[in-house]
């Protein structure tokens, strides 16, 4: 067999291993081994060996007292050495934390993931009572800031599904399509979200603005979270207004030409992928 068809066949067992290890980075952050199988689409006991391997290489960890698998150390590298090679995530990290300096409040950084908006990195105020941020949670679209944000900018093609998913257990009132298009227009329009009900947390306000990048497409959300009642939600207010001042000025770094009020929804048919600079 000549060396370019060898090279071409590549590595099976590689191939089998990354479904594991692919089936445990989409699954819950700990995983039992029958899930990781099904997921992987096949049987427990093959599973189980790849996973003995993956553990050693530091890609996978067991929990001694579940049993449960999760992502382990080398893994993580693995993530923060990515974001870390993004230009337009390095950029935003730098932004939220002096976003965080300006306003004292709980900052974020948010893009879109395989199930909806994940936070990537969180900055911590200097605040006696503050809301921690969990950094690789996928949020829902309807009663999270930033889910709203990439809801309003994103085609439907990429957010039916999940907001239809959503609409059944009516969160924050929704109860039909038309209220949900009605308050995406409003977000639009304002140029940001803000969640002062009904967030996913008890106790928590938020509010997110968009990012576009060169193509005028929804890049990443800047998110700013807080106590109820401890955080200025007005409209008018400077948090707010720092916040869309953030995100417009990383919007024309990352070579945006138009606001967020005047970005209307990417087509389904243009290349809208927000994981572009």
């Amino acid at each position: 067999m000549s060396e370019e068809k060898e090279s071409q066949h590549g590595v099976q067992s590689l191939e089998v291993g990354a479904a594991v290890l692919r089936a445990v980075v989409r699954g819950q952050p700990a995983m039992m081994l029958k899930d990781i199988a099904a997921a992987a689409d096949m049987p427990a006991s093959k599973a189980h060996r790849y996973l003995v391997s993956l553990i050693r290489t530091g890609l996978i960890e067991q929990d001694a007292m579940t049993s449960r698998y999760k992502l382990g150390p080398f893994a993580l590298d693995i993530g923060l050495v990515a974001i870390d090679r993004l230009d337009r995530v390095r950029l935003g990290l730098s932004v939220i934390a002096e976003l965080r300096d300006e306003v004292n409040e709980s900052t974020a950084l948010a893009v879109w993931g395989d199930h909806g908006p994940v936070i990537v990195r969180w900055e911590r105020p200097q605040r006696p009572i503050t809301v921690n941020v969990v950094t690789g949670s996928s949020l829902p679209l309807l009663n999270s800031a930033s889910g709203r944000v990439f809801a309003a900018w994103l085609p439907k093609s990429q957010t039916e599904a999940q907001i239809s998913r959503e609409l059944k257990s009516r969160p924050c009132g929704l109860s039909s399509r038309a209220e949900v298009d009605a308050m995406l227009a409003q977000v639009r329009s304002d140029g940001a979200a803000l969640l002062t009900q009904h967030y996913i947390a008890k106790g928590v306000q938020a509010m997110a603005a968009p990012v576009f990048n060169f193509k005028n497409q929804l890049s990443m959300a800047l998110v700013i979270v807080g106590v109820e009642g401890m955080i200025d939600m007005a409209p008018s207010g400077p948090v707010l207004q720092a916040l869309k001042k953030a995100a417009e000025s990383l919007s024309w770094r990352l070579g945006a030409t138009r606001r967020p009020e005047e970005t209307s929804p990417a087509s389904d048919e243009a290349d809208s992928s927000p994981h572009e600079g």
